[in-house]
């Protein structure tokens, strides 16, 4: 169940939808949170390679923390919001959210700040393209 302080809908574009698996799973049936964060990164990058149209690689994650754990069966789904454009960087805000396959309920299970850097084809870093 909610608390009154927890946001009831995603804040950002949807850049990721998937179905957690059993092999993504411990012993338990709760999801690692290693697989959780790939798939966050994974949805930032979307939106991060779209702002700076070119390569762009993960140099740092903020604040992560873990509200809901995550069961096999479960749709996760991420959504992103561009937070600020530096020179060459661009902090990326990351929800992630499921929807239980037990009964169909949504619910936000962690949330993260993901640095990105745009980078040419050699892996240098370059200025993002406005």
């Amino acid at each position: 169940m909610q608390e009154a302080s927890e946001p009831t809908e995603p804040t950002g574009e949807l850049v990721i939808r998937t179905i957690a698996m059993p092999a993504d799973a411990n012993g338990n049936g709760d999801i690692f949170g290693g697989w959780l964060i790939s798939q966050m990164d994974l949805g930032g990058a979307v939106l991060a390679r779209n702002t700076a149209r070119s390569r762009v690689t993960t140099v740092a994650v903020d604040g992560m923390s873990f509200i809901h754990s995550v069961a096999i069966g479960d749709a996760v789904s991420c959504y992103a919001r561009v937070l600020a454009v530096g020179t060459t960087s661009m902090k990326i805000d990351v929800e992630a959210w499921v929807q239980r396959f037990t009964d169909g309920s949504q619910v936000r299970v962690t949330e993260g700040v993901f640095t990105y850097v745009a980078i040419d084809p050699s892996g240098q870093p370059h200025a993002v393209h406005r």
